[in-house]
């Protein structure tokens, strides 16, 4: 698998560097190379990055700083002449540092890090991907099944939850709602309210703080926004 990187750093030299080393792996594709955090927000915009070479120490917008900026930020792998300053970086969930100046056999090893975690989180998204596409809920005196697909959305109202279906049916179970929350797979389901959880799939507008499934709106919460937004990758 190869996957694409930036290098953002003010040094030309550590630039040099980089490139020579980047251009040494297959596994790596070198899409852009920047020397501030400005032409690097303009990079990510055009490009798909999967891997960051940051510099920390750079004018007006520190690499830290611009890493915070970042919504969805790509894996990072920090570049600094001092250790120091990477020691924040694990708290931002880096990949590892690169400590100034750079060797190939560091760099080569860190690379091999990167690949590792994007292997395995590959895997558990294959993983995950494979699971059943319905889920079994108590109803009455049995199990109901319940095929995610069919939901449109579920509605909560105290100790007890509505479930309405694309056939235009609906379901009324003897669950919270965040039991039944913890039950629905993350990608394809998100709570958008204290009483409300939606299917992805069936959103058809938003608009202001109203959600559109089929014939129903669905209000937005203002502490759930920032989440919603989130998974559909809304600026």
């Amino acid at each position: 698998m190869i996957s694409s990187c930036m290098i953002v750093d003010e040094e030309p030299i550590a630039r040099d560097i980089l490139k020579n080393y980047i251009s040494r792996l297959p596994m790596l594709n070198l899409v852009k190379v920047c020397s501030n955090a400005t032409e690097a927000y303009e990079g990510l915009h055009v490009d798909k990055v999967d891997l960051l070479f940051l510099d920390i120490q750079m004018p007006v917008i520190s690499g830290v700083e611009f890493l915070k900026s970042l919504r969805n930020p790509p894996s990072v792998i920090f570049t600094t002449a001092f250790s120091k300053f990477a020691i924040e970086g694990y708290e931002l969930n880096i990949i590892d540092y690169l400590l100034k100046p750079i060797t190939f056999e560091r760099f080569n090893q860190v690379v091999q890090k990167f690949m590792e975690r994007t292997a395995k989180t590959t895997a558990d998204t294959r993983i995950t991907n494979e699971l059943p596409a319905y889920t079994f809920i108590k109803h009455e005196s049995g199990l109901i099944r319940i095929d995610y697909d069919e939901v449109n959305y579920i509605m909560a109202d105290k100790d007890y939850c509505t479930i309405f279906f694309t056939n235009g049916k609906k379901l009324l179970i003897g669950m919270h709602l965040k039991l039944l929350e913890g039950l629905l797979p993350g990608n394809a389901f998100v709570r958008v309210h204290r009483s409300y959880i939606v299917n992805l799939k069936h959103i058809k507008l938003i608009k202001g703080n109203i959600i559109n499934i089929a014939d129903d709106e669905i209000p937005i919460g203002a502490n759930y926004k920032e989440a919603l937004f989130d998974k559909l990758r809304l600026p």
